[in-house]
């Protein structure tokens, strides 16, 4: 470099100074990218649950992930102390590290936590618990159905049956539908098949079809509305039966109207067996006239035939 021009050098520095900064600013970007997978938050949500000596439940319907801050404020009673203690829970449980002391501040006591709710699984209820025992209950879910049938569907082995479902609405529309098979603990969904299942959406409701009906296909339904935070299910029970089944009461009512009659029937009988049992205890005299009667025509009789020899 000692031989090289002055201009050359100049320029070399130049070119070295500029790559230098470059890489300076990139090693110190404060503000990294998030992942790909990172789900996207909506507006941040706010809920408040004001307290005096009494518990309090808000039911929250959300839709998609968010960060949710939670507050109560808990009115002081006669005692007015300075600071009293609350903690958070979630179903029941303590939340770890959420314990903490309130100081009372314009004649109540508040509490605040930030919670991230990123999908189904951190659904349920939130609670904040103060130490006198008042407490405030969220209950965070997905739009909930408002008409839940409380009666079976009915359909005969062998036929086809289709069950409805259906989100009003005054509900927020459903991204898709799902339907599933099995109990509250264990559900299995229902993939689509010509001959079996056939499964029919719209925004705003969806019908499942069941072909060739078996005993085997009775049991409890779930029509699944599904959000980005999660699900909500709504059961829906079918009963399979034969197409003898609807005659049996008919059946069992015939057979108690002919036992009825019989039993009528042998009652009139015994009291008419009675009554003319009664009747001879009842008039001996007459039938002694009659029986005196009959031996004297008898007599008259004889003494008339005995003339006329």
């Amino acid at each position: 470099m000692e031989n090289m021009p002055a201009s050359w050098k100049l320029l070399l520095m130049l070119v070295l100074t500029a790559s230098c900064g470059r890489v300076h600013a990139e090693t110190l970007d404060p503000s990294p990218k998030p992942p790909a997978s990172a789900p996207a938050l909506s507006a941040n949500m706010r809920k408040v649950a004001v307290l005096q000596s009494q518990n309090s439940t808000q039911n929250v319907q959300l839709l998609n992930p968010l960060n949710l801050s939670l507050e109560c404020s808990l009115t002081a009673d006669h005692d007015k102390l300075p600071n009293i203690s609350a903690f958070w829970s979630q179903d029941g449980r303590e939340i770890p590290d959420s314990r903490l002391s309130a100081t009372l501040e314009d004649q109540q006591y508040h509490v605040r936590r930030l919670f991230y709710i990123a999908g189904e699984e951190m659904l349920g209820r939130y609670s904040c618990v103060f130490e006198n025992g008042v407490r405030a209950d969220f209950i965070l879910a997905t739009p909930p159905f408002g008409e839940v049938r409380d009666k079976p569907v009915v359909s005969y082995g062998g036929d086809f049956v289709v069950l409805p479902c259906k989100m009003e609405e005054a509900k927020p529309k459903p991204l898709s539908w799902r339907w599933f098979r099995g109990n509250k603990t264990h559900k299995e969904q229902i993939s689509e098949q010509p001959q079996r299942f056939q499964i029919h959406s719209e925004e705003r409701k969806s019908k499942l079809k069941v072909i060739n009906l078996t005993h085997e296909d009775a049991g409890v339904y779930y029509c699944g509305a599904v959000y980005a935070i999660g699900t909500t299910m709504n059961p829906v029970e079918l009963k399979v039966i034969t197409y003898q089944e609807p005659l049996k009461p008919f059946i069992g009512i015939l057979i108690e109207v002919v036992l009825l009659v019989a039993v009528i029937f042998l009652c009139e009988k015994r009291r008419s067996k009675k009554n003319t049992s009664k009747g001879n205890e009842e008039n001996p005299d007459q039938n002694n006239i009659n029986l005196q009667e009959e031996e004297k025509g008898a007599e008259e009789g004889s003494s008339t035939r005995q003339r006329r020899v």
